[in-house]
C-alpha cells in the first residue's frame, strides 16, 4: 500500500513507536533521558515520515514470539485417548446393532473393552506415568 508524503500519523502508530522505544530502553540501547525526549517527540510529530525518523538510528526490534499454550497432556496421550474414544464408539455401535437385531438388550460386553483401557489411560494421565516427568537414574 503506497502512502503519500505528508500522511498524518494515528494514535495507534504513535503507541507502537513508544512500545518500540520501551523495548530499546529495556535492552539498554537508549537511556531514560533519551527515552523521555523521544517519547515527547513522538507525540509532537504529525506525519508518518517524521514518526519513522524517531527510530531511524535504532535496530528494528525482533518480533515478540507468542508461546503456544501447552496442553497438560502430551501428544502421545492425546493420540491414545482418541484411539480409545474411537474404539469405544465402535464397540457401542456393534453392541447396539446386535441388540436391535435380536430385539432386546443383550449382555453389555463393551464394558470389558471400554472400562479397563479407559482406567489405564486415566491412571497414567493422573499420575504422569510415562509422561517424561520421572526419569530413572543411571547407575
Amino acid at each position: 500500500m503506497e502512502i503519500t508524503t505528508g500522511t498524518r500519523a494515528s494514535d495507534a502508530e504513535r503507541d507502537r513507536i513508544v512500545r518500540d522505544l520501551s523495548r530499546h530502553l529495556g535492552d539498554g540501547r537508549i537511556d531514560l533521558t533519551e527515552y523521555d525526549q523521544r517519547v515527547a517527540q513522538v507525540y509532537r510529530i504529525a506525519t508518518r515520515e517524521e514518526l519513522a525518523g524517531v527510530l531511524a538510528d535504532l535496530p528494528t526490534p525482533a518480533p515478540i514470539r507468542q508461546e503456544k499454550p501447552r496442553s497438560r497432556f502430551p501428544i502421545w496421550q492425546r493420540i491414545e485417548a482418541s484411539a480409545w474414544l474411537t474404539v469405544s464408539v465402535l464397540v457401542l455401535v456393534i453392541w447396539a446393532a446386535i441388540s436391535l437385531g435380536v430385539g432386546e438388550f443383550t449382555y453389555f460386553w463393551p464394558v470389558w473393552v471400554i472400562g479397563p483401557w479407559g482406567a489405564v489411560l486415566a491412571v497414567r494421565a493422573a499420575t504422569g506415568l510415562e509422561g517424561g516427568h520421572r526419569h530413572r537414574r543411571k547407575i
